[in-house]
């Protein structure tokens, strides 16, 4: 599947991949921080922006899509940065081909299952916009709110809003469908030995001490940094504290 992608700048290449209800705008602060020296590519990932739909939402099929945008475009060996579900679609990929990838940066993710469902209330106001037929901003958010309290995520949901359409940038139907393999993680076929970053929230559970065995048996040279008064949008909360962290380990393995 040939994703969707925005390449600038030059150096050695970065490939910047967003979460869950995301798109390649998302790490749009870290894009601008890095393209002076790297050679940056943020991508839409498949049932994502402008990329293309498929019922298929697996992390080897995510994968798959990294590594063939990476070979089309002839990168060598990129260092691939992933938030949230990108976080383990980026893992999976260097998990796949470590020949082909210099090195990670995982962003508030951990390389496991949750077991708990986390984004029922953000499916049910996906959802109930559709079936009100919004067809403005406005409406749609006041539909939203119905499901989503905090303002921000709704703000973030409704930046893949499309205005007149009474639709979404994302493939509703398919997230949903998949959501259990999203929110799974069935392992790396063998440890990647490459260098990694993961870096944490402080106030975010998603990535926790309990973790670290995981982390470690998959990831055995994995260092980890954590951003004090962040939670899971740790990139958008502390953006400084985060692209310093990110442009300091680019430089270590460049």
């Amino acid at each position: 599947m040939q994703l969707n992608y925005r390449r600038q700048g030059q150096g050695v290449p970065v490939m910047l991949v967003h979460g869950l209800f995301g798109s390649l705008d998302n790490l749009n602060g870290l894009n601008r921080a890095l393209a002076e020296h790297f050679d940056v590519i943020t991508v839409d990932l498949r049932n994502h922006g402008q990329s293309p739909r498929s019922q298929q939402m697996t992390y080897a099929a995510m994968a798959e899509d990294i590594l063939e945008l990476s070979e089309r475009l002839q990168l060598d060996r990129p260092v691939l940065v992933g938030h949230s579900m990108g976080g383990k679609a980026v893992m999976m990929a260097a998990g796949l081909a470590p020949e082909r990838v210099r090195a990670l940066v995982v962003a508030d993710m951990a390389p496991v299952a949750y077991r708990e469902a986390r984004h029922q209330n953000v499916f049910a106001g996906l959802q109930a916009v559709i079936d009100a037929g919004c067809h403005h901003r406005q409406d749609a958010d006041a539909v939203l709110a119905e499901h989503v309290a905090i303002a921000g995520v709704r703000q973030f949901l409704l930046k893949s809003f499309v205005p007149g359409e009474a639709n979404w940038r994302f493939n509703v139907p398919a997230l949903r469908a998949a959501y259990d393999h999203i929110m799974g993680w069935p392992g790396l076929p063998a440890p990647f030995e490459g260098p990694v970053l993961f870096i944490k929230g402080s106030e975010s559970d998603y990535l926790l001490p309990a973790h670290q065995p995981e982390v470690l048996t998959q990831f055995p040279h994995a260092r980890a940094r954590v951003i004090q008064g962040a939670g899971h949008w740790l990139h958008a909360e502390k953006p400084q504290a985060f692209n310093r962290l990110v442009e300091d380990f680019l430089r270590s393995v460049s």
